[in-house]
């Protein structure tokens, strides 16, 4: 009877104690506003950038910034993109109607579509 009181107290304070691996929130952010003005991209926004782990304006940075890096990029013929920018990792898949990209460091992630 002891033991079995005593895994239960065990279960229960490290379901208090640990978080779970959903815990992190995703937020919503506004998105990057025209960020090609003058180019063949001009009025193409990063739209629907989600953060986890980050605060919208780490994420629209990196959004921002590694996006700007992979347009830079030959596309490769398996329409996927893999490279480092500032120590995030990112992966952007061209297939889609829209090109969706994620950059991830550790359990911080950012996720936007241009």
């Amino acid at each position: 009877m002891r033991l079995i009181v005593s895994v239960g107290l065990v279960a229960a304070v490290l379901s208090v104690v640990a978080p779970s691996a959903g815990a992190a929130t995703t937020r919503a952010c506004a998105p990057v506003v025209n960020p090609y003005p003058n180019t063949r991209y001009a009025g193409v926004n990063l739209s629907h950038i989600r953060a986890t782990g980050v605060s919208c304006a780490t994420a629209r940075s990196v959004a921002r910034g590694a996006h700007r890096r992979a347009l830079a990029m030959t596309p490769t013929l398996s329409g996927i993109r893999r490279f480092t920018w500032n120590g995030w990792r990112v992966t952007g898949d061209l297939k889609p109607a829209s090109d969706v990209y994620v950059a991830t460091r550790g359990t911080k992630r950012v996720r936007w579509r241009f």
